[in-house]
């Protein structure tokens, strides 16, 4: 996959999907087994970890839907994609950016950083 398919890939395909099952299964093409991912709470280590982050995000907010915010930017093998986390169909009540490196065609590390 190519830096703008794993970015994208990363908010919508895991970090949005609400089905456990299609999560892990996009998690496993977006991401290396050793993903680090970090955001203004913590850092977690491996696929299943942010796995868990995933879902406790989307347990703590029913109804709300992640979209991108401008287009995907990259830098050789760094990706650059602003985002909206809000209820579906109205104004994002959280906005923020993913920075994440990418590794032999899947994303190693993961940045959030709330905005």
């Amino acid at each position: 996959m190519s830096v703008e398919d794993l970015m994208r890939a990363n908010l919508l395909d895991v970090f949005g999907e609400r089905d456990p099952g299609r999560r892990r299964a996009a998690a496993e093409r977006t991401y290396t087994a050793d993903v680090r991912f970090s955001d203004p709470d913590e850092t977690v280590l491996g696929q299943r970890a942010l796995l868990d982050k995933a879902q406790r995000l989307l347990d703590d907010a029913p109804g709300f839907v992640f979209s991108p915010d401008g287009p995907v930017r990259v830098a050789q093998d760094l990706g650059y994609l602003a985002w909206g986390f809000g209820p579906e169909g109205g104004e994002p009540v959280v906005r923020g950016i993913d920075v994440a490196l990418v590794v032999d065609g899947r994303i190693s590390r993961v940045y959030t950083l709330l905005t």
